[in-house]
């Protein structure tokens, strides 16, 4: 829009120049002729038709000297194609200079330094435009990667948080089991033991009473103290962790998605199976990767073990196999090995409780 702005300044004061001839067809036709040829190299912008256009109308003026009052308008095309020696074929209107009036000639050149002026004033503009946007685009760059920078420190940060809080349960289940349980047991025994001795029909209920009371309070606390347990086991962290002591001929790729919420006793099971299904991999695969999915669905839990070994048959007596039957099965679940060409596949499915 600039541009075609700039061209309609230029194009006055290159009619201005026009008016000044004594014909009144010609400009006309030198007006008609330049606009639309301008209108073509702006079109044609940086292909060579462009150029071709602006040569032919500066060599015009050779022949139609009145054509030069419309070069300011080729001139600023040429500019734009960062050729502007297009319109120095023009100077062969010296040849018939005198058939110009001094004053067109004058304006011509005012024309001509006033578009050079102009170029150099929306080139710069342009330019500067150019710098902003692409300053603008490295800003936002740089915020996105603040961005994803944040939320990774925040991510960090809540792991942190509840490997922390993980840990505190872990550490008050242990206090209860080794402080509150040792000593409610010892209760047991010695109220147990004072049923046992005693001879005095009144104190039986009551002493009775106070082992039921001490026996309630234990089962409780061993509740509690299972769930506390259960839920201070990060499932994904462990799976990483026995990743880790992977043989390193092994590419281990992990997918777990499952919530927090999964039962102790299921994330036991799949920590279980997951173990005994790398130890096989690596003491009788000859492949060289191993996917782990675990995932999470409406009415069941999935685990999918799988490595690239070829495996044409199971030795049913293996004690692995068993281990790992038996853990699934104590919690309704199914598990099936599948050996083949392509490898060896471990499928487990439980149902929630």
């Amino acid at each position: 829009m600039n541009r075609l702005i700039d061209k309609l300044a230029i194009l006055l004061l290159c009619m201005m120049s026009l008016a000044m001839s004594d014909s009144f067809i010609e400009p006309v036709i030198v007006v008609i002729t330049a606009v639309t040829a301008s209108a073509a190299a702006q079109l044609l912008t940086g292909k060579a038709e462009a150029s071709i256009i602006i040569v032919a109308c500066s060599l015009a003026c050779g022949v139609f000297p009145l054509f030069l009052c419309m070069i300011p308008l080729m001139l600023y095309d040429a500019l734009w194609e960062k050729k502007w020696w297009l319109v120095l074929p023009a100077a062969a209107v010296l040849i018939n200079i005198g058939d110009m009036k001094i004053l067109q000639i004058a304006m011509t050149a005012a024309a001509i330094a006033v578009t050079v002026i102009i170029y150099l004033r929306v080139s710069g503009l342009e330019q500067t435009v150019t710098k902003l946007t692409l300053l603008r685009d490295e800003i936002a760059g740089k915020n996105r990667q603040l961005g994803e920078q944040n939320l990774r420190l925040a991510q960090a940060q809540d792991n942190e948080i509840h490997l922390a809080t993980l840990k505190e349960r872990n550490r008050i289940a242990r206090e209860i089991h080794d402080n509150v349980g040792h000593m409610l047991t010892r209760s047991l025994l010695q109220s147990g033991a004072l049923i046992v001795i005693n001879k005095d029909e009144q104190l039986r209920e009551p002493l009775e009473s106070l082992k039921a009371t001490l026996d309630s309070a234990m089962t409780s606390i061993r509740e509690s103290v299972h769930d506390l347990h259960d839920d201070s086991i990060d499932l994904k962290k462990v799976i990483e962790d026995s990743i880790k002591t992977v043989d390193s001929r092994f590419t281990v790729t992990l997918d777990c998605d499952v919530s927090e919420y999964m039962a102790g006793n299921v994330k036991l099971c799949m920590i279980g199976v997951i173990k005994e299904g790398l130890s096989n991999a690596v003491k009788h695969s000859a492949g060289d990767k191993i996917s782990i999915i675990v995932r999470e669905h409406p009415a069941f839990y999935q685990l999918m073990l799988e490595d690239n070994g070829s495996c044409s048959e199971i030795k049913e007596s293996g004690i692995g196999l068993k281990n790992m039957h038996d853990r699934v099965e104590a919690l309704k679940g199914r598990i099936s090995f599948t050996p083949s060409a392509e490898g060896f596949k471990i499928f487990v499915s439980i149902p929630k409780q």
